[in-house]
């Protein structure tokens, strides 16, 4: 019987022929991930095992991320516990303000991320580096603990849906109207501990800032991990990127998939997720009742990129944000942000009348940087919309593209670039 890429992966980093699904495995792992909101909790549970050091503190990234610059006494003491392990245990790759951004666009830039990998990090879109070929995965604090000490991890090897996509997107559709589309479509647990696996000539048509996007967002289908096959442009990205080694994993040609989608890029709309679910999904054709907004965020580990920035300076050069709203952008990395500078990107924003962050999680978690009130309504970028989300129980989060989300910025309701 074959094996799908993720089974591939785990079998050769358990050190096995092959493994199936269902399987329980111990793997080793290339990368162990933390922020500063995980890994003081991971810390403490190192420190009761009696001076157990770090694996190999080359193999460990810690990248505070979501209440940084630090909003208060109590983030502060989380980064600052993360700072002395780090100098502790001398981690290679701990990123202080100034050098960091959101973990999960900010890995795979710096190159410590590369197909073929096996990835754990405590926080539960670690699933965004499959788009490079690696099987990523979120987990518990305590087992980021078990990682950072020993080097490994126990899997229960993961079934695979596997979505065959062909075509190539219109203007305004990109890689967050995909994945919208595939959890409308299969709903927030249709995925439950599966690999959602990603095949077909329409992955030529997505950039690899798509593939990130839409691999974050396997977890909110109920996915173990989201991975896309590696084509020259991935290869060409991690050679850009990073000097690690890869390994590039096929699947078998008789891999066993528990179900399979066909998908017609061509003939997806701009999709936005309604209150309070990712899977509550419309086409921007479908909404009939015009959705006033008070707020707009473009940014997270979902669409803080290049490309991301890029579509939303486009909506909105030579417009305004309508008045009343407030339009917050928030670079992923400070790479992004610099770059972003470069193309002249934040003079854009600025003029149109929005505000430009230093990279942080910050109002995607209702951290800060963009918290709402009782009754307001947002246009997001992120990656949920679960009540409270954002701030008040009683606010309502809408995720969006940042095509639709800058058009929406624009207009004071959920709109599309076409609409402008």
């Amino acid at each position: 019987m074959g094996m799908t890429m993720t089974q591939k992966i785990l079998a050769a980093h358990a050190g096995l022929a092959s493994v199936e699904a269902g399987q329980l495995i111990e793997a080793d792992l290339d990368l162990v991930l933390g922020n500063d909101i995980t890994s003081p909790v991971a810390i403490k549970e190192m420190e009761k095992m009696k001076g157990k050091g770090v694996f190999d503190k080359d193999k460990i990234a810690l990248v505070p991320d979501h209440f940084v610059p630090n909003k208060d006494i109590k983030s502060a003491e989380h980064c600052k516990c993360l700072r002395e392990f780090a100098r502790r245990n001398e981690i290679t790759n701990y990123f202080e303000v100034g050098e960091m951004g959101i973990e999960h666009a900010l890995l795979p830039e710096k190159g410590l991320t590369v197909a073929g990998d096996v990835v754990i990090g405590a926080d539960s879109h670690t699933c965004t580096y499959g788009a490079l070929g690696a099987f990523s995965t979120g987990v518990g604090s305590t087992d980021m603990a078990a990682g950072m000490a020993t080097g490994k991890a126990w899997f229960k090897v993961p079934g695979a849906i596997r979505f065959h996509l062909t075509g190539k997107p219109s203007k305004w559709v990109s890689g967050k109207d995909v994945i919208l589309h595939i959890i409308g479509r299969i709903g927030v647990d249709g995925a439950l501990y599966k690999s959602m696996e990603f095949t077909g000539d329409g992955i030529q048509n997505l950039s690899m800032d798509d593939r990130f996007t839409i691999a974050n967002m396997a977890i909110e289908a109920g996915g173990k991990n989201g991975i896309f096959p590696v084509d020259d442009l991935a290869v060409a990205y991690m050679k850009e990127h990073s000097k690690k080694e890869f390994k590039i994993y096929e699947a078998d040609e008789d891999a066993v998939y528990d179900e399979e989608y066909t998908i017609d890029l061509s003939s997806l709309r701009p999709t936005i997720a309604f209150p309070h679910l990712p899977e509550n999904t419309k086409t921007i054709d479908e909404i009939r009742e015009e959705v006033r907004i008070d707020q707009v965020v473009i940014g997270s580990c979902t669409n803080g990129r290049m490309d991301d920035m890029r579509i939303a300076a486009e909506v909105l050069k030579g417009r305004h944000v309508a008045g009343g709203m407030r339009c917050i952008v928030i670079p992923a990395t400070q790479a992004v942000y610099m770059q972003a500078m470069e193309e002249g990107l934040l003079k854009i924003f600025i003029e149109a009348g929005a505000v430009v962050s230093t990279p942080t999680c910050g109002p995607c978690l209702g951290g800060y940087m963009g918290i709402l009130a009782e009754g307001e309504r947002c246009v997001s970028t992120t990656n949920r919309n679960f009540v409270g989300r954002m701030g008040h129980v009683g606010s309502e989060v809408y995720l969006a593209s940042p095509a639709v989300a800058a058009a929406s910025a624009v207009t004071g309701r959920i709109s599309s670039p076409e609409q402008l």
